[in-house]
């Protein structure tokens, strides 16, 4: 399941970076709001994850 999880935030991250390219290069504001806000959201879910095994051992 952690496996899932982590494959799912990692997507949600790279689907971030591209949104957010993509606002840049059409200059649109929203796209480029959205993608950074997928890409820090995933990032943010990957520190926490990491941080939950850490305290598990």
């Amino acid at each position: 399941m952690t496996v899932a999880r982590t494959m799912r935030n990692k997507a949600q991250t790279l689907k971030g970076k591209v949104t957010e390219e993509l606002g840049r290069v059409t200059g649109s504001r929203r796209l480029k709001r959205q993608g950074r806000t997928d890409r820090v959201s995933g990032s943010l879910k990957q520190a926490a994850e990491k941080a939950g095994r850490a305290f598990r051992r």
